[in-house]
């Protein structure tokens, strides 16, 4: 966090800390009801936004573990399994085993599955575009910084509460 040196830093510093804190609670609202409203109207409207989201964790191509799909969302594997549960009841999500280890769980898109996961992700592609059209090569580096810094910020801030929580489990 920028440090204000004298009161004149200060005055300047504070009025763009709450503007930015504004934008950032605007943007994750509009984000989440945008996607929701979405959803909605569309032909996915069994779908919630968590359950896009995992779709989206689960990704197009490769099977994946329970655990790392978990792990990908902070959840436990339990929440996780609620989740597929719904997910393979709709028609979105594969479930199998590993023959070699039957402890181990994959799961994978269907077609349904990756037809929402393309529809999400294209939303997502025409909003980056949208903010970066007209911007130099320079302030796209710019903005990439950070936006890094927020998500360092944020990985931080999940492993002391993730490591709290485990606290409190053991």
């Amino acid at each position: 966090m920028v440090k204000p040196v004298n009161g004149e830093e200060e005055a300047v510093v504070r009025p763009k800390v709450g503007i930015i804190n504004e934008l950032f609670v605007k943007i994750y609202n509009d984000i989440l009801t945008v996607e929701q409203g979405a959803l909605q109207r569309g032909e996915f409207r069994d779908l919630s936004i968590t359950e896009m989201h995992t779709i989206e964790q689960i990704g197009m191509y490769t099977p994946r573990t329970m655990t790392n799909v978990a792990e990908d969302l902070h959840f436990t594997v339990g929440t996780l399994t609620m989740a597929i549960n719904r997910l393979v009841k709709k028609g979105y999500v594969e479930r199998k085993r590993i023959e070699t280890d039957r402890r181990v769980v994959l799961v994978q898109l269907t077609e349904k599955g990756k037809l929402a996961y393309r529809i999400h992700e294209k939303f997502h592609t025409d909003m980056v575009r949208y903010l970066i059209t007209d911007l130099e090569e320079q302030e796209e580096d710019v903005l990439i910084h950070a936006l890094e810094k927020l998500s360092h910020f944020m990985e931080a801030m999940w492993e002391k509460i993730d490591g709290k929580r485990e606290e409190t489990e053991q």
